[in-house]
């Protein structure tokens, strides 16, 4: 019966042990392009950011959209997010994160815009070492209803 108890414990360890061994999809001082369809409140805008890894857990990235729907403008982002794949022994080859940002969107046809904070959360399969696929959820009206695209590793 101790042996077997023994057994699972050591399992056990060795499990947690290599499941918090696993990295962070993005080291500290990479970058990774995003590019592809956005959906708000108002269309489907297309998009493109670029995220710097500035810790392991922590991307900040500036990004630009256009709406070609209903507004017909074009939108500037910087956002921050965490990436918990340290603090939840995730894979490399997925990501899961949540963040803020800020949105200006400038409407052409009203000159005027807005300036919007938004909150997202979301998450990427990398089907190799360099390509991936976002898919991500938030709030506000401008650049984070939702998103869906390709991810690559610079």
């Amino acid at each position: 019966m101790k042996k077997s108890i023994l057994a699972v414990l050591l399992a056990t360890l060795l499990f947690a042990g290599s499941a918090f061994s696993q990295s962070a999809p993005l080291s500290k001082g990479q970058k990774q392009f995003n590019i592809g369809l956005g959906l708000n409140g108002w269309g489907f805008p297309v998009y493109a950011s670029l995220d710097f890894a500035v810790h392991k857990d922590i991307t900040l990235s500036p990004g630009i959209y256009y709406d070609f729907e209903y507004q017909h403008g074009l939108g500037v982002e910087f956002r921050g997010d965490y990436h918990f794949n340290s603090l939840l022994g995730i894979p490399k080859n997925f990501d899961f994160y949540a963040g803020a940002g800020i949105h200006h969107f400038f409407l052409f046809d009203y000159n005027d815009g807005n300036t919007e904070l938004d909150l997202q959360i979301g998450g990427r399969w990398y089907w190799s070492d360099k390509w991936g696929l976002n898919l991500e959820f938030g709030g506000g009206r401008y650049g984070s209803g939702g998103r869906f695209g390709l991810s690559m590793k610079l």
